[in-house]
């Protein structure tokens, strides 16, 4: 037979054992007061929990940071590339009699 569970109501906190509990943590599921819970990404979660949640999504995001800024320096190479070669064919196009006839 299994054992009944103890209501949220007789559950005390697991960092304050004098005060009543009022949640249960989700992902570690020990009983927590007020003071020991959030609420994060509509769950109430523990201190702790919350804390290897974020961890978790920094390394994450940590992993792929460098992506968007080596993208976007590869992006301003190719573009200062064809400024200069427009630049340099329109230069090409003045005829040489136009350096040569002493105008400046």
């Amino acid at each position: 037979m299994k054992a009944a569970a103890i209501p949220l109501r007789q559950q005390r906190c697991s960092n304050h054992p004098q005060r009543e509990a009022s949640a249960r943590c989700p992902e570690c599921t020990h009983y927590f007061c007020r003071e020991c819970i959030t609420e994060h990404d509509d769950r109430v979660l523990c201190a702790s929990c919350l804390a290897k949640l974020s961890l978790k999504k920094e390394t994450a995001r940590h992993k792929w940071a460098l992506v968007p800024r080596l993208a976007l320096a590869l992006l301003a190479v190719v573009v200062i590339y064809i400024v200069f070669l427009v630049f340099g064919n329109l230069l090409l196009t003045i005829p040489s009699q136009f350096h040569s006839a002493g105008g400046w």
